[in-house]
């Protein structure tokens, strides 16, 4: 089993990329080292599992709450972010052992793949906890001090936001270990986010069967949409969750995209190459062969007089 190698990035960071922080975003939360979603439709459905999880969770917070609170926005990714520093690593950590227990591999095998996934997990949560620090920080300041914080605050919030919903679909890289576990590991992260509230009974000021319901909504949603994703890897690929990486098939890559026109070409059309002055034969031919000359023609051959010459003979 190989694993893509190369740069974080891919070189596609340049000094004005900074201005935009999503860009920033998109090329440090979604190395060039993850794969490809295998077809459009596991592509789609990761989409609507991040989707789907944002407006169940964000979106229904908001509406119980009756309003968008900032502070409390910071304290939940605080929160968040030290859910998926225990979870994370726990839930891929069964993983390992039950595939260990297999014995089809070994956790050696996945060494790389897992580091990287690591360091992914760790730059996001400490890109999080910078941002609430700073905007903690900013408040205590004068004037200039809480102006500059402000700023790069933003920034930062801009960041991680949109780093957030890179991080929801390939949630840290873990496709590169297992293509099931990013759906795994989601289903697991919105269950252990929402069972506190139900255990301690906080349902928001509501009743009973409207606090269930609205605690629910996000991990019933995203469960079901990674059921359905990892089912589509089982029948189509063949990529089963308790199946060592090892022993995977390997999937089917993207069609080789045939070569760029030359640029001298017309409506990029390349007509036939070779020699037009050549005669066609079929089948592979002999550039050493010996050829005969060029239309040949019989030997000069003199005939006889058929009668005596001016001179008598």
């Amino acid at each position: 089993m190989t694993y893509p190698q190369g740069s974080w990035t891919g070189g596609t960071l340049t000094a004005r990329s900074f201005l935009k922080p999503h860009q920033v975003a998109r090329a440090v939360f979604h190395p060039t080292w993850i794969p490809r979603s295998l077809d459009p439709s596991v592509d789609a459905l990761k989409r609507v599992r991040v989707i789907a999880g944002a407006v169940a969770g964000f979106g229904v917070y908001t509406f119980v709450e009756g309003g968008f609170a900032f502070d409390e926005m910071l304290d939940n990714a605080a929160t968040a972010c030290l859910v998926l520093l225990l979870i994370t690593p726990l839930t891929v950590g069964v993983m390992l052992y039950l595939w260990r227990r297999s014995g089809a591999g070994t956790v050696a095998q996945l060494k790389e793949p897992l580091v990287r996934s690591l360091k992914l997990l760790l730059l996001f949560i400490g890109s999080a906890l910078g941002t609430v620090l700073i905007f903690q920080l900013g408040g205590s300041l004068g004037t200039v001090g809480s102006l500059l914080f402000s700023l790069v605050g933003l920034w930062m919030a801009w960041f991680v936001i949109a780093g957030a919903y890179r991080i929801s679909g390939n949630f840290f890289g873990t496709a590169v270990v297992h293509r099931c576990l990013p759906p795994l590991l989601a289903t697991v992260t919105t269950w252990l986010m929402a069972i506190p509230d139900l255990v301690t009974g906080d349902l928001h000021g509501l009743g009973l069967a409207m606090g269930v319901f609205f605690i629910l909504g996000a991990p019933v949603t995203v469960t079901a949409i990674a059921a359905l994703e990892m089912g589509r890897l089982k029948s189509r690929y063949g990529i089963r969750l308790q199946d060592h990486p090892a022993t995977l098939p390997t999937p089917p890559g993207p069609p080789p995209s045939a070569p760029p026109p030359p640029p001298y070409a017309p409506n990029g059309f390349v007509p036939p190459q070779g020699n037009p002055y050549q005669p066609y034969a079929p089948g592979p031919q002999n550039p050493y062969a010996p050829r005969p000359p060029y239309n040949p023609q019989p030997p000069y051959n003199p005939q006889p007089p058929h009668g005596p010459g001016p001179y008598g003979g």
